[in-house]
């Protein structure tokens, strides 16, 4: 799970996954493009809308996506386009770009639809985002 910051989306969406697969069985993280919040924990906001879900991801810290994590994953699923050109930018065969996919494929294929960043928004915002990425991830743990 890819965003830009590693405080907000990505980690929403690391815990939504987590939530619904068996983790002995499935890996789940996630990274920023951007290196501004390494070891920094999620944003308050994606704590408090995690937990109201039933969710803690407050022992969560915020990485930089690197090159590596194309050898240690599978499917490399970013928030936005913007991301996804970032993590590209890193890729270094077909096999690494193959691995690259908007989350929100999975609800709306060949659409490019992005996952709106909610750091500036207030709490609803944060709502949204947890819902679009709750059923995406429906969607992931279907296919794996």
């Amino acid at each position: 799970m890819v965003c830009l910051g590693n405080i907000c989306r990505s980690p929403l969406a690391e815990g939504i996954l987590k939530s619904k697969v068996n983790s002995e069985d499935i890996f789940v993280d996630s990274a920023g493009t951007g290196s501004w919040h390494v070891g920094q924990l999620p944003d308050p906001r994606s704590i408090d809308i995690a937990k109201v879900h039933g969710l803690d991801i407050a022992n969560q810290r915020g990485r930089q996506f690197t090159p590596k994590d194309f050898l240690d994953f599978d499917f490399i699923f970013v928030m936005d386009n913007s991301n996804k050109g970032d993590v590209l930018q890193l890729s270094q065969n077909e096999s690494d770009v193959k691995k690259v996919q908007l989350i929100l494929e999975e609800l709306f294929p060949n659409e490019n639809v992005d996952v709106p960043d909610p750091y500036y928004g207030g709490e609803q915002g944060f709502e949204s985002v947890y819902q679009m990425l709750d059923k995406a991830c429906n969607e992931i743990v279907k296919r794996l």
